[in-house]
């Protein structure tokens, strides 16, 4: 797997002890996601590994997880997202809603 975009991670100066948070400092972790240029990628990523602990792309892993339960037959998660992006213009990563 291609992970080049984790150079341009806005998260990848910070110590990994903070995306790896439970309870009300998830929302501190996601926040450092907000505006990042590859939290498409950084999700897709976590997606397809199906990892289990920490905030990737800006979900924690409840959320990956009811995500992953929403739609059970995507097989590349780096695949759909890119068509999304594709589809809307090119430019931002797609929403929450596109990806559901």
């Amino acid at each position: 797997m291609n992970e080049r975009w984790m150079m341009s991670a806005s998260c990848r100066t910070v110590h990994p002890d903070d995306l790896f948070v439970e309870g009300a400092a998830q929302n501190q972790a996601k926040a450092l996601c907000s505006g990042c240029p590859v939290k498409a990628e950084c999700l897709a990523h976590a997606l397809d590994g199906r990892i289990e602990h920490g905030v990737w792309g800006g979900m924690t892993e409840r959320e990956r997880r009811a995500l992953l339960k929403r739609r059970p037959t995507v097989q590349s998660w780096v695949r759909l997202l890119d068509a999304a992006r594709r589809q809307h213009g090119g430019g931002a990563a797609p929403s929450k809603r596109d990806c559901a």
